[in-house]
């Protein structure tokens, strides 16, 4: 991949499916099962049914909604003298000024001991930005807040991050 100017680290995790996309898979094919057997099979569910157009409507949306949590993304870029981590598609970018780190370490964690899951969490150790795997940099900022970032090359990201003295 070509980096573009000024672009110091860049890193895209995608979030561990094999845990949880059984679990958003199953609206969108309770759904279509609902689709299927009423308005193709024309066997109507329950006393109270809802019309065909509401449940093609329903599973429309609920597939799309599926397809855009599946490709949700952490991105983490050093660029223009900030951290930028983000959930593309999802939610909007963090920017943190580079001048505003105190410390980077790595460390080594557990998602859902130690965060409560994948995301953006917040919890007793700070905030955390976490995809896949286990490691990251624990970033301490000059306003007191600790920001935690999962990386698959946390020894990377720390070298960038590690503020100059």
């Amino acid at each position: 991949m070509r980096q573009k100017s000024g672009r110091l680290f860049y890193e895209k995790q995608g979030f561990p499916l094999r845990r949880i996309g059984w679990v958003l898979a199953t609206p969108p094919c309770v759904a279509l099962g609902l689709l299927i057997w009423q308005v193709l099979l024309r066997h109507p569910v329950g006393k109270q049914t809802m019309s065909n157009a509401s449940i093609i409507g329903w599973t429309i949306f609920l597939w799309i909604l599926y397809f855009r949590l599946i490709t949700v993304r952490l991105v983490t870029e050093v660029r223009d003298a900030a951290l930028i981590v983000a959930l593309r598609g999802f939610w909007r970018a963090r920017r943190i000024p580079l001048g505003d780190i105190r410390s980077a370490e790595i460390i080594t964690y557990d998602p859902e001991r130690d965060y409560g899951g994948y995301g953006i969490r917040t919890g007793r150790f700070g905030t955390a930005y976490i995809a896949d795997g286990q490691r990251g940099v624990r970033l301490k900022l000059s306003d007191g807040a600790t920001i935690a970032v999962g990386s698959q090359r946390p020894d990377e990201l720390a070298g960038i991050l590690q503020p100059q003295r």
